[in-house]
């Protein structure tokens, strides 16, 4: 799978001069996690997250003053002012498996999509977590829609546990069952994948 395939877009963008408190209000009202920050022409220069906008935005109580001898500055207004910049984006065309590396490395949980330095979609940890939870079924049937356009149909034989693929062609052709493979690894929820002929899965 390519981030494109499982991207939201468009997405949801803010921009420097952005109120905070209006960034607030998307995140809450959508349940979305971070906002790409973005210039005039849609190119990314930054992210503001749910951290971004709580990290000193929220007033000591007055009744522990002893805690804090010192009165915080002023909360910040802008998106510009408590966004992260420059942000960590990656293209349509990445590999599902390197973005999901890179969100867990960075402990972020949303990558901005971008065409060059534009941004083009948004890909969450939620996101990745609703594939891994598709019904195997629902995966077994998409295997068979691409199969059929690339061998006909009659000719697969399918199974999905556990988001695992096992396919049995039912003709003896290494270089088609290679292909059966990639394609069904390109399967949103696939978590792995084999093809095998007939007479393999005889000898089983």
């Amino acid at each position: 799978m390519r981030a494109r395939d499982l991207m939201s877009a468009p997405v949801e963008t803010v921009h420097p001069w952005t109120p905070a408190k209006e960034a607030a209000e998307m995140l809450s009202e959508h349940g979305f996690t971070a906002l790409p920050v973005v210039d005039d022409d849609d190119r990314l220069i930054g992210i503001v997250t749910e951290a971004d906008l709580i990290r000193g935005r929220i007033p000591a109580d007055a009744r522990a003053e002893y805690r804090h001898p010192h009165h915080p500055h002023a909360a910040e207004t802008t998106v510009g002012a408590v966004m992260t910049s420059p942000a960590t984006a990656m293209s349509s065309g990445t590999d599902v498996a390197d973005l999901c590396q890179a969100l867990v490395d960075g402990r972020i949980r949303a990558m901005p999509i971008v065409d060059g330095s534009r941004v083009v979609g948004i890909v969450t940890r939620g996101d990745v977590v609703r594939v891994l939870a598709r019904e195997d079924h629902a995966i077994a049937a998409d295997v068979r829609h691409r199969l059929e356009i690339y061998g006909g149909a009659g000719r697969w034989q399918v199974e999905v546990h556990d988001g695992i693929v096992r396919i049995v062609d039912l003709f003896d052709d290494v270089t088609d069952r290679h292909v059966a493979t990639l394609l069904a690894l390109a399967v949103p929820g696939v978590v792995g994948a084999d093809t095998v002929s007939a007479e393999q899965e005889v000898g089983r």
